[in-house]
């Protein structure tokens, strides 16, 4: 196994909202797909309209600044490109047109 600390995913959601299904949803489509590349998933419960998601330090989605929910096809992508660029996603990194 390697030293190297592997990288853990925050979702930070709000219970007054129940966002819980959504954010435990995005925790396992993320955790099914990165397998062997993170650490682990961690879900935050909190409140205010909160939904956010960190990989590490890094911000990778915020409910308030992109206007709404990630598809899971979009955070895949962006947590690929911050933890894994060499990785293929199959269907989820086809385009559509």
């Amino acid at each position: 196994m390697s030293s190297l600390k592997k990288p853990r995913i925050t979702i930070h959601y709000c219970t007054q909202c129940s966002w819980l299904l959504r954010s435990a949803w995005l925790a396992q489509e993320l955790l099914s797909t990165f397998a062997f590349e993170l650490g682990e998933v961690a879900l935050q419960p909190g409140t205010g309209g909160v939904f956010l998601i960190h990989c590490d330090e890094v911000l990778v989605w915020d409910r308030k600044i992109e206007n709404g929910f990630p598809e899971a096809k979009i955070l895949k992508q962006r947590i690929r490109d911050l933890i894994a660029p060499d990785k293929t996603l199959g269907h989820s990194d086809k385009t559509n047109n």
